[in-house]
């Protein structure tokens, strides 16, 4: 065994702390990479981390806590004796793998599409529906970053004064297609400046200087495509209002990071911006940015690398005179709080709960 494998990132646990073995799935993806920051960062109680991924990337080494950790091929096996297994590989691998940890006795939380709307299966941002953790299920699916983030700005709102109806348009960076849409957007960029011709690869439509509907399918029969769909169905849920009529548009921009969103918010009763301003501000993992003397608001420059949803612009929409509807301007780092920040986040929830 190399020393590489036999470190297995195992820091002296502090005294007396409970650890707890952590496998993630998808380590060298972009998301793979935020959930080892996270933990790291948030002081994760991790006794051995497993980094799992596809048999082309094993045998490479990524670095948890200053110390090396061998990347191994993910296998049915490889669950034994994990208590924690975060999933951010795609859909097709969570439906595959995540049976397999199971029934290895590991808690997973899977940041895919897979089992978002299952039946039995919470979906869970915790700042917002930590009730959903109470039976410590087996299996937790994460939202969808537009989800997520746009719940953090709703639900403290919902609270307060019931929600009726909820107009977004989205404005999503490069990072909810991942690493390589990143790249794709650095090296497009480039070549516009240099004047040269570039192909578009991972993404559909040229990505420098240019914006685009969300490239999910289209469903013929609603118009929405899969990621509006995804949105609008997953805030339900979460939220626990399966009545509340939402309609988002979500539209790609040439932003490397941090996921931005318009909302209109029509509430029960009439509402005032200052209102909605003190709710807000009292929001566990809400920072309000609301300067109109400066015209300083939420920016994706601003959110990215930050745990909290940034929201500003609050105003009355002029539209509705009966007072009821606000709009708003929230801004999420869509690695983050729309993904692996929320995913260790639940973990946090249920380990406090044993």
């Amino acid at each position: 065994m190399s020393s590489v494998e036999t470190l297995q990132a195992r820091p002296a646990p502090s005294a007396g702390r409970r650890t707890f073995n952590v496998a993630i799935v998808g380590a060298t993806g972009a998301v793979g990479v935020e959930l080892m920051g996270c933990l790291e960062r948030r002081d994760f109680p991790v006794g051995e981390l497993k980094l799992l991924a596809s048999a082309r990337s094993a045998g490479k080494t990524l670095t948890f806590r200053g110390r090396p950790v061998a990347i191994e091929a993910l296998t049915p096996e490889s669950f034994q004796g994990v208590d924690f297994a975060l999933f951010s590989a795609g859909a097709s691998i969570s439906r595959e793998f995540a049976p397999h940890a199971e029934a290895a006795g590991c808690v997973v939380v899977d940041n895919s599409s897979a089992f978002r709307m299952a039946e039995g299966v919470p979906l869970v941002v915790p700042e917002v529906n930590p009730q959903a953790l109470a039976r410590q299920a087996p299996l937790v699916a994460n939202p969808n970053c537009v989800a997520a983030i746009a719940v953090m700005a709703l639900q403290p709102l919902h609270a307060h004064n019931p929600l009726t109806r909820v107009i977004g348009a989205t404005y999503q960076s490069a990072s909810g297609a991942g690493a390589a849409a990143m790249a794709e957007l650095e090296a497009s960029t480039a070549a516009q400046l240099a004047g040269e011709a570039y192909e578009p690869k991972v993404l559909p439509h040229p990505y420098a200087f240019n914006l685009f509907s969300h490239n999910a399918a289209v469903d013929p029969a609603s118009g929405y495509n899969g990621e509006e769909l995804k949105a609008m169905e997953e805030i339900r849920k979460i939220m626990s209002t399966p009545d509340l009529r939402l309609s988002f548009t979500c539209v790609r921009v040439p932003v490397l990071r941090a996921h931005s969103m318009a909302l209109t918010v029509e509430f029960e009763r009439p509402v005032t911006p200052a209102e909605a301003r003190e709710w807000l501000s009292a929001a566990p993992g809400v920072r309000v940015v609301d300067d109109a003397a400066n015209n300083h608001f939420p920016m994706p420059n601003e959110a990215s690398g930050r745990d909290e949803v940034l929201v500003g612009r609050i105003r009355q929409d002029l539209g509705d005179p009966s007072g009821r509807t606000l709009s708003l301007f929230a801004v999420g780092d869509q690695l983050l709080k729309g993904a692996a920040l929320n995913a260790v986040q639940i973990a946090e929830a249920l380990v406090a709960a044993r």
